[in-house]
């Protein structure tokens, strides 16, 4: 190394802001859209985390008055039209189906099984889409943003090539700063898809096990409403 290029090299600007100020617009525009997939991806984290949370303690509080021996007809009273969680909407839509299964002389319409058993799946189903909202983000991001990143990391490396070539210089003042600034797009992508990765496979999990119990609830539902009709 030239000696005479090291104190240039030590009185650059290192700092995260400073090489982005250097970036080229297209390495800024990569790092912008990844600092706010970033961002993003931690708000969906955030959100699905409490959201999840409240699922299960409404899950675990409903189950305690379902099965307090209650009666069904007065627990859907109790509920009202307008259910607040997701295992209520689902109870419910079994008991109004029950309801509108009988006739005006008392007796039941046929299928009435069947069409309970079918209004609980789609209220299952759209439960599921709401635990499940925002989960692609988090898929696409992990799968996408270091590839994005490496992008930005290519062309900001086409840009230090070009550089050197109309300098004609090849010391470490040339080369480090346009390195540098193409090397943190990349490490943006992986802080972008690591954490999006991880949760996802969490928030996944947890989902399932959430609709899961949905699904448990329905069934022992669906067996009570059976003894009923076969009594």
């Amino acid at each position: 190394m030239d000696p005479s290029t090291l104190p240039l090299a030590t009185e650059m600007d290192f700092s995260m802001w400073a090489l982005f100020a250097r970036a080229t617009f297209t390495v800024k525009l990569v790092m912008l859209m990844l600092i706010g997939a970033s961002f993003w991806a931690w708000a969906i984290i955030i959100q699905k985390h409490i959201g999840y949370r409240l699922a299960r303690r409404e899950s675990d509080a409903f189950d305690g008055q379902f099965w307090s021996g209650e009666p069904l007809d007065e627990l859907f009273d109790e509920i009202g039209s307008e259910p607040k969680g997701a295992s209520q909407r689902i109870f419910s839509a079994g008991m109004i189906e029950w309801r509108r299964s009988h006739r005006e002389d008392g007796g039941l319409i046929a299928g009435a099984q069947a069409r309970i058993d079918r209004s609980m799946d789609v209220a299952i189903a759209k439960e599921a889409e709401n635990l499940n909202r925002g989960l692609g983000f988090l898929a696409t991001t992990g799968s996408t943003a270091p590839f994005i990143g490496l992008f930005g990391t290519v062309w900001g490396i086409k840009n230090a090539f070009e550089e050197i070539a109309i300098a004609q210089n090849t010391n470490l003042a040339v080369v480090a700063p346009g390195i540098s600034e193409a090397l943190v797009a990349t490490a943006l992508g992986l802080l972008a898809a690591i954490p999006a990765v991880i949760f996802y496979n969490k928030l996944s999990s947890d989902s399932d096990r959430i609709v899961g119990g949905y699904e448990s609830f329905a069934d022992e539902f669906s067996t009570i409403l059976s003894r009923q009709l076969d009594s």
